[in-house]
C-alpha cells in the first residue's frame, strides 16, 4: 500500500531538525522545500526519511546523518571517529590569527587534531604557516587527511608522543576535558569518548599538555588551549610554572573557554 505523504505533512510535525533532515533526504535546500510544500514523497524518499528520523531520534547527532560539519566557512568531513567541531572552538581560529601575522611564516602544532578542523581552518587562513597535527586515532586522521587540501603534516600517537623533534611557535589544543562522570555525557553519547572525558575533573590531559609542551616550544612560544566553564582558575595556576603573559577568553556565550599562554 502506497503511503501518500508530501514535504508539508512532515513540516507540520513537531520532529528534531525535520526541516534539515529533509534537506538530506531529498537532497534539496531549505528553499526548495518551502518553494514546493506539496511534493509527495516517492517510496525510496520516504524509507530514508524514516530511518533517519528514526536515528535522530535515538539521539545520533545530526552531522554524523549528514556526514559533515560547518566550522569558521569551511565544512569538514565527520565521522564517529571524530568529535563534531562546535562552534566555541572558533575562538581558537580567532585567537591565533590575532597572536601570529598570517603573512609571516610559523611552525604551529595542533594536538588531538580529530577532523582536522583547527589546524586545516588555520592551514587555509594564513598558507605560509608550516602546520603539524597529530592525534592518537588513525580512523581520525584518516578523516582529517580526507579534510585538507594543504600541505599539513599528520603524526599519530597520544599527545607529545607523536610530535616529532622541533620546536613550535604556537602550539593549540582541544583536548577532552569533561569529567569521567559529567551527566552531560549521556547526551554525546554517539561521540568518541576519548575526545571528551579526561579524569575525575577533566584536567588529566590539559595538566600532560602543560608539563610537556615547554619541550616544544621555542623561548617566546605559546600555548594555547580550550577548556570547561570551571577549570580556568586551575588551569591558570597549572601554567605559571613555566609561561607567562596568560590570558583568557570567553565565548559568545561569555562562559570561558580558552587560555592563552606564553613560554618563559
Amino acid at each position: 500500500m502506497s503511503r501518500r505523504k508530501t514535504i508539508q505533512d512532515f513540516l507540520r510535525k513537531d520532529l528534531t531538525d525535520i526541516t534539515k533532515i529533509l534537506c538530506l533526504a531529498l537532497n534539496q535546500e531549505r528553499e526548495q522545500l518551502f518553494a514546493y510544500p506539496n511534493y509527495e514523497l516517492n517510496e525510496k524518499e520516504l524509507d530514508k526519511l524514516d530511518k533517519l528520523i528514526k536515528d535522530r531520534n535515538n539521539g545520533v547527532p545530526f552531522a554524523y546523518l549528514k556526514g559533515s560539519q560547518g566550522f569558521y566557512e569551511l565544512d569538514f568531513i565527520v565521522s564517529p571517529a571524530t568529535l563534531i567541531p562546535r562552534p566555541e572552538t572558533e575562538l581558537l581560529i580567532d585567537i591565533s590569527l590575532n597572536t601570529f601575522d598570517s603573512n609571516k611564516k610559523i611552525k604551529a602544532l595542533d594536538l588531538g587534531t580529530g577532523s582536522g578542523a583547527i589546524a586545516i581552518t588555520l592551514s587555509e587562513k594564513c598558507p605560509i604557516w608550516e602546520m603539524t597535527a597529530t592525534d592518537k586515532s588513525n580512523e581520525a586522521l584518516k578523516i582529517a587527511k580526507l579534510n585538507t587540501h594543504n600541505e599539513i603534516n599528520f603524526y599519530c600517537g597520544d599527545w607529545f608522543d607523536a610530535v616529532p623533534d622541533e620546536k613550535f611557535d604556537l602550539i593549540v589544543s582541544n583536548p577532552p576535558y569533561i569529567d569521567d562522570h559529567d551527566p552531560h555525557l549521556d547526551n554525546l553519547k554517539y561521540e568518541p569518548l576519548e575526545a571528551l572525558i579526561s579524569g575525575s575533573n577533566g584536567l588529566d590531559d590539559i595538566r600532560i599538555i602543560i608539563n610537556e609542551s615547554p619541550k616544544y616550544l621555542k623561548e617566546g612560544g605559546y600555548l594555547l588551549l580550550e577548556h570547561g566553564f570551571n577549570q580556568q582558575k586551575e588551569i591558570i595556576g597549572l601554567l605559571k610554572e613555566s609561561f607567562f603573559n596568560i590570558n583568557t577568553y570567553k565565548d559568545l556565550n561569555n562562559i570561558d573557554r580558552a587560555v592563552l599562554a606564553q613560554y618563559k
